[in-house]
């Protein structure tokens, strides 16, 4: 049991980095990792006035101001905002990497209308006040749209930036419902929808599988009680389905009294979305006194789950990802990944940010480089991601219009080939969700 001990904190630690994602974050208060692109001021020239003359007719007749950048030559600046720092940091290296490799790609193939992309960097350390300062550097660095927070709390504090300023925001996870408003029109999500649409595939793969009897336990803090509501209300309709919820407190480690409570009802499936820090101690627990049945748990990398709950992960720890795994699409990009990353998995976070600089170039070569241009645009676009598992389209105020997060469990693998240098465990898909609802704010 001590070394199940010892995992079981080593899990907390690791689960824990996740909570404030959904609620309220750490202060983390680390070092700032030093911009790079704060070193070129000449990035911030007026380009879009000087060389019109040199290329007539050549760009899109959308708008004139992008078109004449469009002829200078200048590289076209996309921001990139997140996690280097604090308890975020794994998130934010898989968004990073996943920008870069598009970048690079689009940049091998010429670039947009001759143009280079450039991913300018700051370090958002998962705290808000440090997210406002990068996200204002990064706007008087001239980027064009900005992607890739993590937190809710950094979420929330830039989306407000990016309706004052007009810069498009796209937010990888911070799955707060209260980040965007019926007014939102820079920010778009990504990835994880908008917490109250998180129970919906839960409910759908309890119809779909037929059980009876679900188990949750969830956190007594904000994210943990919406998740409760949402479990509650989607439930409420479903005859013949009975489910238990255990409150614990966030700092809980020892979940073993709240498991047992489950116990009298056989629960075939449990629940942990609702309690970020504790979903590892849970997996890792739950195994111990005999649950064989799968632990959900909150939009986490796999190889993060993986490599803190070992064994106990292995064809129960079930989670949702806005990537197919699944298909050939992101089993290809996957390969090109990893040739370029440190990290051993791409996770849905690295498939969002390439996802992201794709649709931004795809934005500039039709309307040039305005961001209000640019937001305008994707308003009315939908796009066929490469890796991901739905259609990308929005509604008006930026909620993903169709997200349809894949409901996946680990399995023992073997994974595809050069996919996964983590080890040859490799996620199952167990359930495809029907499109959601979008939540209204």
């Amino acid at each position: 049991m001590r070394k199940r001990s010892l995992l079981f904190i080593a899990l907390f630690a690791l689960f824990a980095l996740v909570a404030a994602a959904c609620g309220s974050d750490s202060d983390d208060t680390a070092t700032p990792t030093a911009e790079p692109a704060a070193e070129e001021p000449a990035a911030e020239e007026p380009a879009a006035e000087e060389p019109a003359a040199e290329e007539p007719a050549a760009e899109e007749p959308a708008a004139e101001e992008p078109a004449a950048e469009e002829t200078s030559g200048e590289p076209i600046k996309i921001g990139l905002l997140t996690s280097f720092n604090g308890p975020f940091t794994p998130w934010g290296i898989q968004a990073r990497d996943g920008m870069k490799l598009a970048a690079e790609e689009i940049n091998a193939a010429g670039g947009v209308d001759g143009r280079m992309i450039e991913i300018v960097e700051a370090d958002d350390q998962s705290n808000a006040e440090e997210a406002t300062a990068g996200f204002e550097r990064l706007v008087e660095d001239g980027v064009v749209a900005i992607g890739g927070p993590i937190s809710s709390d950094v979420g929330t504090a830039t989306s407000l930036l990016a309706e004052e300023l007009g810069i498009p925001l796209f937010l990888v996870k911070a799955g707060s419902s209260a980040i965007l408003t019926q007014d939102s029109r820079h920010t778009f999500r990504t990835c994880i929808p908008a917490a109250p649409m998180v129970a919906e595939p839960i409910k759908q793969y309890v119809e779909a599988e037929g059980l009876t009897s679900v188990g949750a336990i969830i956190a007594d803090y904000g994210w943990g009680q919406s998740i409760k509501s949402a479990l509650e209300e989607q439930f409420a309709g479903l005859d013949g389905v009975t489910l238990q919820i255990e409150v614990a407190p966030v700092p809980e480690q020892d979940f073993t009294t709240y498991l047992r409570s489950l116990e009298g009802n056989n629960p075939q499936l449990i629940v942990a979305t609702g309690h970020p820090p504790g979903a590892g101690g849970i997996t890792v627990q739950s195994a111990d006194l005999g649950f064989d049945v799968p632990i959900t748990g909150a939009y986490t990398p796999p190889a993060l789950v993986v490599g803190g709950a070992g064994d106990a992960a292995i064809g129960r720890y079930a989670d949702f990802a806005c990537a197919d795994y699944t298909s050939e699409g992101y089993q290809d990009l996957a390969r090109r990944y990893l040739a370029i990353s440190d990290n051993e998995f791409m996770s849905d976070d690295a498939v969002s940010g390439f996802g992201i600089v794709t649709m931004v170039a795809d934005a500039v070569a039709n309307v040039g480089d305005d961001p209000a241009a640019i937001a305008e645009y994707l308003h009315g676009q939908t796009y066929d991601l490469e890796g991901y598992a739905f259609q990308m389209g929005w509604t008006e105020w930026g909620e993903m219009a169709t997200a349809q997060p894949l409901f996946t469990q680990i399995g023992p693998g073997p994974a595809p080939e050069g996919v996964n240098e983590a080890g040859d465990w490799y996620p199952e898909l167990l359930f495809r969700p029907e499109p959601l609802e979008p939540f209204v704010p």
